[in-house]
């Protein structure tokens, strides 16, 4: 199937990286480069564009859709929890700008061959890289009841995790579970008939608790923020698009924690914390889409948009 992914929030992200020309960018989720075909079209001969993907189809894709543009570009297929290890081997030290534009992309939610949606039947999967090891089909089946419960809550923020949890325990003991479809029907079993009737698909949370524990999304998403915070330039901005609460959540802490300061009492004569700000946020409040985007983008009315520039001083 065509690799289509609409980027969000577009406009608001090229404007808040206040691209320079000759400024070195990086897409840590390049996905079909909707964000990284704008931002090269905001640079010149001398700028440069790097493209992170866990997905190797997302970046012969991109390869494909960026072979024309002006700048300089370099893909790498590679976790953007990895951004350090990836500038340092392509001997860049700090960057001008950086993009993180969390979660799943449309394209791998609408392909049913990689097991993602609770929309189409297909193996149960869920891998953004299809070399990883872990997959949704070892999760629900080798996963313990305990570690159910406490991904269906933690990543999921589903009231009925441990009835689904039982449910999955005492289905997988007949047969294993197999395929999205298997599973969906377990969780309907599941959630009482009056509950399922609230909030959109039953499945939804499940599903979106599965997955983040598969890609390992919520666990090395704080430090690679602070990672991405250490390789920005003096000024270098960076702006996150997260979809849930949790990603929300860490992205506005991981923010505030770089924008404080010195910790220490105020009655200290002198600082020993040795705590230095290293990012201004810009964003108060996140961005959300304007009501044309919403109409046209239904993924868009999840999305938030975070701001941080990197102090001057750092």
């Amino acid at each position: 199937m065509e690799f289509v992914h609409k980027p969000v929030l577009l406009n608001e992200c090229i404007e808040n990286l206040s691209i320079k020309p000759n400024g070195v960018y990086l897409d840590g989720t390049l996905g079909g480069a909707g964000h990284s075909l704008e931002i090269a079209r905001s640079l010149g001969k001398k700028g440069m564009l790097i493209g992170i993907d866990r997905d190797i189809e997302a970046i012969d894709v991109s390869r494909q859709r960026l072979k024309d543009v002006e700048p300089r570009v370099m893909l790498i297929n590679d976790n953007y929890k990895n951004i350090k290890d990836v500038l340092s081997g392509a001997g860049i030290d700090k960057v001008d700008g950086i993009l993180l534009d969390l979660g799943v992309s449309s394209y791998q939610l609408d392909n049913p061959e990689r097991g993602f949606s609770y929309r189409y039947d297909a193996p149960l999967d869920m891998r953004m890289n299809t070399n990883d090891k872990l997959t949704a089909k070892e999760v629900v089946n080798e996963y313990t009841k305990e570690d159910l419960i406490r991904i269906f809550r933690d990543y999921g923020e589903e009231k009925w995790a441990v009835r689904v949890a039982e449910f999955i325990v005492e289905a997988r003991k007949v047969k294993p579970i197999l395929t999205t479809f298997e599973l969906v029907d377990i969780i309907k079993a599941a959630i009482p008939a009056g509950a399922r009737s609230e909030g959109g698909h039953p499945a939804k949370r499940i599903f979106q608790a599965i997955r983040i524990e598969v890609n390992g999304e919520i666990r090395d998403l704080k430090k690679a923020i602070e990672d991405s915070i250490d390789c920005l330039k003096p000024g270098g901005r960076i702006c996150i698009i997260s979809f849930h609460s949790l990603e929300d959540r860490i992205v506005k802490e991981t923010f505030n924690d770089a924008a404080r300061g010195c910790t220490c009492p105020p009655d200290f004569p002198k600082c020993v914390c040795n705590n230095k700000k290293r990012v201004n946020i810009l964003t108060k409040k996140p961005i959300i889409s304007k009501d044309i985007e919403l109409d046209e983008n239904n993924r868009a009315h999840s999305a938030k948009l975070r701001v941080a520039e990197r102090t001057n001083d750092c």
